[in-house]
């Protein structure tokens, strides 16, 4: 898992840059338990595409695993509006359910 971290971040800032490298990169950390990292590259893609429903799903994920509950929600809200314009209706389900599990009181 370390040696993909690694390759994946040695291509940050070259020509393959982009939505899909940072998305990739945000799965192996968010595999790692690294949730923080995995927060950082999920913003990066989204920064490069905006539209990109699959780094929203898992950038509210990450988010969630790192305890932040309001921005975890933002995300997926934000995911879902970029699902609804790319016509992606699984995710935007997906996210939906996610959101409305975490409106549900803890304790």
């Amino acid at each position: 898992m370390t040696d993909r971290i690694a390759a994946l971040q040695a291509q940050i800032g070259g020509p393959r840059d982009g939505a899909l490298l940072r998305f990739a990169l945000g799965s192996a950390l968010l595999d790692a338990k690294r949730t923080a990292e995995a927060c950082e590259a999920f913003h990066a893609a989204v920064d490069f595409d905006p539209d990109y429903s699959a780094a929203w799903k898992l950038l509210g994920k990450a988010l969630l695993a790192h305890e932040d509950f309001d921005a975890a929600a933002e995300a997926w809200r934000l995911g879902i509006d970029a699902a609804a314009r790319r016509g992606d209706k699984q995710a935007e389900k997906e996210m939906q359910v996610f959101l409305r599990r975490l409106q549900k009181p803890r304790g």
